[in-house]
């Protein structure tokens, strides 16, 4: 787990390697966000969410965010155009036997009986006179693990901000500090094998006002955070890596040499993390900021 977890937002269109976005995809839903589960509890536990929230969750991915908010009886919208691939597997979570329509949106309720929105738009082609306003934002997808990976979400939270209440509680993640982040150290092996492309989305360590930022540019305002336990657990190797390549942070280095060198160099910096059941434990610390909308 979403961006490791956060994909890549900038373009290099001479250096995108050639994937199946699909079967990415998938491995990113069977097997890396669920990694984030911890964070999700743990922010829901704090802002009580339950059936007086409606919450609109940016870059939702494949929406097990969503799915977990609706458990709890909140109304959810989930917005993301990066990754129309994710957002397929979203719809098949919350929205069964649900087709998108014309807007490239889908209304119905969740297994869990809530209504819930999934959107391949901006936030706005789901807003109306008679739309009640959001009560939370989130952002679940972390920043702060690589340079220049918090672009473009100043002007994502603009967008939809308008569509939330005054006092509306917006949530960010990022990567907490790499001393507490095991996979820190695999993180870095992307940078190293895409080094031409190191200026443009290279490894860095979190910063300790990276989401403080972005909430400052938004015009937000700090109203607390806190840190959470996001250990990443994997059945062996193959998986491992599977979930990692699954968030788009080795793209650039398949494409400046290739997806076997990757997964060759990959495979060898998760080994220090291997257990001797077979199973790769690596312990990392995530950070959250609650601000709110003025």
């Amino acid at each position: 787990m979403t961006p490791t977890l956060v994909r890549q937002h900038v373009s290099h269109a001479a250096s995108a390697p050639r994937v199946d976005l699909s079967a990415r995809a998938r491995d990113w839903s069977e097997i890396q966000e669920r990694m984030l589960v911890p964070l999700f509890d743990a922010v829901y536990d704090r802002l009580e969410v339950g059936p007086a929230t409606r919450l609109l969750g940016l870059r939702c991915g494949s929406g097990l965010a969503l799915l977990m908010a609706a458990s709890r009886g909140a109304e959810v919208t989930g917005a993301d155009s990066a990754s129309p691939e994710r957002l397929a597997l979203a719809r098949e979570r919350l929205l069964p036997d649900t087709q998108p329509g014309r807007d490239g949106g889908a209304r119905r309720g969740t297994r869990a009986g809530t209504a819930a929105t999934l959107l391949d738009g901006p936030p706005a082609d789901a807003a109306g006179p008679k739309t009640a306003p959001y009560t939370l934002v989130t952002v679940f997808e972390p920043i702060g693990s690589l340079a220049g990976d918090s672009e473009g979400l100043g002007e994502l939270l603009a967008g939809a901000l308008p569509s939330a209440a005054r006092g509306a509680a917006v949530v960010l993640a990022g990567w907490g500090p790499p001393e507490r982040c095991a996979t820190s150290s695999v993180l870095r092996v992307a940078t190293r094998l895409a080094d031409p492309l190191r200026s443009a989305r290279s490894w860095r360590p979190a910063r300790r006002d990276d989401l403080e930022e972005v909430a400052g540019r938004a015009g937000l305002k700090p109203d607390g955070s806190g840190r959470v336990s996001c250990p990443f657990g994997y059945a062996d190797l193959d998986s491992a890596a599977r979930g990692l390549l699954s968030t788009g942070l080795f793209d650039a280095a398949i494409g400046a040499t290739d997806a076997k060198q990757v997964d060759k160099e990959l495979t060898e910096a998760l080994h220090p993390h291997r257990r001797p059941d077979g199973t790769v434990w690596m312990p990392n610390v995530f950070r959250y900021l609650i601000a709110r909308v003025p």
